[in-house]
């Protein structure tokens, strides 16, 4: 059934729906939420257990460690359980798959727990985290007339209680002499009892760190909150509330530069179009199919209750140019109807009879292509879930839209204009693709064999482009995460009720690590190009051996984060008893893992200790790595007091490290494995964690994906054209792209990641869309009775217009987002920049490549036709 006659039927109708389609989706963009990233939950039980009275450390170990981890390791969706264990303290991180329920989550470790066989003088807490409840905003209040304790009490009683009732906190937390965890009625406690230091531009202060709720929006609550804070300055007059650190200016600003992108890529779409068709009424026709899927994929978005987000914007950006070919195709034809002398709703009626099917076929591989990845697994399955939904949401509303709207206007506003089409440039073009064709078609071999290399090129440069995870952001801020020296005996832990005594020995180190801050942040704020130090001191994991500080960067400076990131490192260098890492502000808090992480297991404490010991001085003479640090005890340190640390029921030590701008992954992972060949004692193995595990995930996943796609597609075309051979040649097309992908991420300097696989995925979508509209053609004109070299020639050609134009409004579309403006722009870039070459290539060939397989399977049918009548 052809959509497009019953439009053609009852065009009131149809221009009344999509009417109200502009509507309903202007209302609800409005209600689309602005965000970072898609709402994901990691859920983590941290289990603190604690027994009096105090064993050694490796008694502990066997009397609480060991029974504890062979509980939670049998847990269902168990991503992995770490536990580092000192002097009758335990403290255990149970790490969930995304999206499992924390409370679902939590109910199964306490489960677990208490079937343990543990001590019966054993205390035990267990603190629930969604680490998408993170900080929204933090806030550091200072006042020149009002002593600390007046200050700490005038917060307690008048701005906290005010905070608390803004919908979406989950709690407040003060942090200044002690951190106080000041929960509202239905949130889970913290249960974190260690104390916390705050500090803001080198001086002691009072600050408050609101904690969202999971489904808050950050941007939304922050708007509120500044609202609230604004309130208490009114009524406070002589306090100074400032806005200490949040990611809501970097999500405004980046979502805010995706937009500006989208707007450009709209303009540029249309803009391209004008030129083939040289009639401003068919380009507006062609042009409105862009606001309207649009629109419609707002209220697809609504529904769905995705946000206006890095992911999803990064979809709608990259849909633009596509949205409007299925709508080019139709107009393009309908005009040519009309050019041959058709009244407009013959010409209507026609036209979109002629294209039904390649229209339809095009759109339908690039939504079933997208299919596998909503289905994803994983953190990279939960990320790009909104981003596949989103895609296909917006081609297949596109696809109504052209077969239905587009030729209603098009029989209403266009007429006849026969010279349009027979300008000298474009006949030109036409006559030099003629020769071209029949060149091709006079060496099937080598153009055959140029597709094989093309294919072989592009599975070469693979291992050229370096591989990475998620390309590293310019965002003006980054963290200074620090650590004390291991001592001889353990760091105090946080456990459910300290004695006196520990919450003493708590307070003093906690005060020690503050004097190590205060001289990391003097060299901090030494730098001409730093704005602001926002530090803490402790962790919420009940650590009072360590710190953090946000270092915001003025906006006007002439070096980009790296360089001062870099120039920083360098001084923090001459600073003696601290271990340091300067990194990055990270995506989603799953905490704080660094890019290179290097696992040693082994049961003997003495050869692991000394390994890692080893290796740590081995890769700190690596090029590319800094911050190198292991987690290995000192040699001096007595063995049954020393922390040990366990990951999934081994005993482990890390190595960690952090990367140089210009040194990917994939190079520091070689590099590792090349350092620790032959250093590893019987009875240590290692493995590689960080952003070596994320790269393996993504890859499999992508292999499996992909594959899973082109089945998809495979089988719509299959459908479709109710035949193998068709559906086989259009397949040709997908490999012509890949060579361009991958010369295009290797030309930028692009690494091969989270973002560029995707942007890869859905060059397959796109690629087939070219030698659908070809193949459909040459069908019809086959049938119609012409021979098999005249359809393909005379099909090729008259297809050349409507390809050339889906292909450049495709690729200008995408360039906003290619050329990489605006916050957040390394991200959307690597993307773009793939389906950009990917389709320049995969164009270009296939207008060639794809009429000599048409060629050389009509051939194969003759001869297999002249056999069977030879047998018979």
């Amino acid at each position: 059934m052809n959509i497009s006659r019953l439009a053609i039927r009852y065009p009131r109708i149809t221009i009344g729906f999509w009417i109200a389609v502009v509507i309903a989706g202007l209302v609800a963009f409005g209600s689309l939420r602005y965000a970072l990233f898609p709402d994901i939950t990691f859920p983590v039980v941290v289990v603190h257990a604690t027994v009096q009275p105090t064993p050694s450390t490796l008694a502990t170990e066997t009397a609480l460690t060991i029974p504890i981890e062979a509980k939670l390791r049998n847990l269902a969706d168990l991503d992995d359980v770490t536990s580092t264990t000192s002097a009758g303290r335990v403290t255990a991180r149970v790490s969930f798959q995304v999206g499992k329920s924390l409370e679902e989550a939590t109910q199964e470790t306490l489960a677990a727990l208490g079937s343990a066989g543990l001590p019966e003088n054993t205390i035990l807490d267990t603190v629930p985290l969604n680490l998408n409840e993170s900080a929204a905003v933090s806030y550091v209040i200072q006042s020149s007339t009002r002593p600390p304790s007046q200050l700490v009490s005038l917060v307690e009683k008048q701005i906290t209680p005010m905070i608390q009732e803004v919908n979406g906190v989950l709690r407040v937390r003060q942090i200044g002499a002690l951190e106080r965890s000041m929960a509202t009625s239905d949130a889970i406690a913290d249960g974190a009892s260690a104390p916390m230091l705050a500090r803001w531009d080198g001086r002691n202060a009072l600050a408050l760190e609101v904690v969202k709720t999971g489904d808050a929006n950050t941007l939304e609550l922050v708007q509120r909150l500044d609202l609230v804070m604004e309130k208490a300055r009114r009524t406070i007059p002589d306090i100074e509330i400032i806005q200490a650190a949040t990611q809501a200016n970097y999500i405004r600003e980046a979502n805010l530069a995706t937009l500006e992108s989208i707007a450009i890529a709209v303009a540029l779409s249309v803009i391209v179009i004008y030129p083939f068709l040289w009639n401003w009424k068919a380009t507006l026709i062609a042009a409105l199919a862009i606001p309207t899927s649009l629109f419609g994929t707002f209220i697809v978005m609504a529904v769905s209750g995705f946000d206006l987000e890095t992911i999803t914007l990064l979809a709608i950006a990259l849909v633009v140019g596509i949205i409007v070919d299925d709508a080019i195709v139709d107009v393009e034809n309908i005009s040519r109807h009309l050019d041959l002398g058709k009244s407009p709703r013959e010409a209507a009626i026609t036209a979109t009879d002629e294209v039904s099917l390649t229209v339809t076929s095009s759109t339908l591989t690039i939504a079933a292509v997208f299919l596998p990845v909503g289905l994803m697994g994983g953190v990279v399955g939960q990320f790009f879930r909104p981003f596949g939904l989103t895609v296909s949401a917006a081609v297949l509303i596109s696809l109504l839209v052209a077969r239905t709207l587009s030729p209603v206007l098009a029989m209403y506003w266009l007429r006849s204009s026969p010279q349009r089409s027979e300008g000298q440039p474009w006949q030109a073009v036409l006559n030099r693709y003629r020769a071209g064709l029949h060149w091709a078609l006079r060496h099937r071999g080598l153009v055959v064999a140029l597709t094989f290399s093309s294919l072989l090129l592009g599975v070469a440069l693979v291992g050229q482009v370096d591989k990475g995870f998620i390309p590293r952001l310019d965002r003006g801020e980054f963290i200074v995460r620090f650590a004390s020296q291991p001592q001889p005996s353990a760091s105090p832990q946080a456990s459910a009720d300290p004695s006196p005594s520990q919450a003493q020995a708590m307070q003093a180190q906690l005060l020690d690590t503050q004097k190590a801050a205060e001289r990391i942040e003097a060299l901090i704020r030494s730098n001409p190009d730093v704005k602001e130090v926002y530090t803490t001191v402790g962790s919420r994991w009940g650590q009072t051996d360590t710190g953090e500080l946000l270092v915001r960067l003025k906006p006007k400076r002439e070096n980009s984060t790296l360089e001062i990131q870099d120039a920083i490192r360098t001084k923090l260098a001459s600073l003696d008893a601290v271990k340091l890492s300067v990194e990055d502000i990270p995506f989603v808090d799953t905490g704080s893992e660094q890019p290179i992480q290097v696992r040693l297991f082994g049961e003997d404490i003495a050869t692991l200790e000394q390994t890692a010991t080893v290796l740590e001085r081995r890769l700190s003479r690596l090029p590319g790595l800094v911050d190198v640090s292991t987690t290995a005890n000192t040699p001096t340190a007595d063995a049954a007091e020393a922390a040990q640390e366990h990951r999934d029921g081994r005993r482990v030590r890390y190595v960690r490290a952090n990367l140089l701008p210009g040194t990917s992954v994939e190079l520091a992972t070689s590099q590792i494995r090349a350092a620790a060949k032959g250093s590893l004692p019987n009875g240590v193995t290692m493995e590689l964690g960080g952003d070596s595990a994320r790269i393996r995930e993504i890859l499999s996943s992508f292999a499996l994906t992909l594959g899973l796609g082109i089945g998809c597609m495979l089988a719509v075309l299959v459908v479709l054209y109710r035949s193998w051979s068709d559906p086989l040649i259009i397949m040709v097309s997908l490999p012509l792209s890949f060579c361009g992908a991958m010369v295009s991420l290797l030309l930028t300097g692009q690494e091969f990641g989270m973002i560029s696989v995707i942007g890869v995925i859905f060059l397959m979508g796109l690629t087939d869309k070219n030698a659908i509209i070809m193949i459909d053609y040459i069908n019809q004109l086959r049938a119609c009775g012409q021979g098999s070299t005249e359809a393909i020639i005379s099909g090729a050609t008259v297809r050349l217009r409507p390809i050339l134009m889906t292909s450049a409004a495709t690729v200008l579309g995408m360039l906003p987002v290619a050329l990489g403006l605006g916050a957040g722009s390394e991200l959307r870039a690597p993307m773009a920049i793939a389906i950009i070459g990917g389709l320049i290539t995969s164009t270009l060939l296939s207008l060639i490549v794809i009429p000599v397989m048409v060629s050389l399977l009509d051939r194969f049918k003759r001869r297999v036709s002249a056999e069977v009548v030879s047998v018979n």
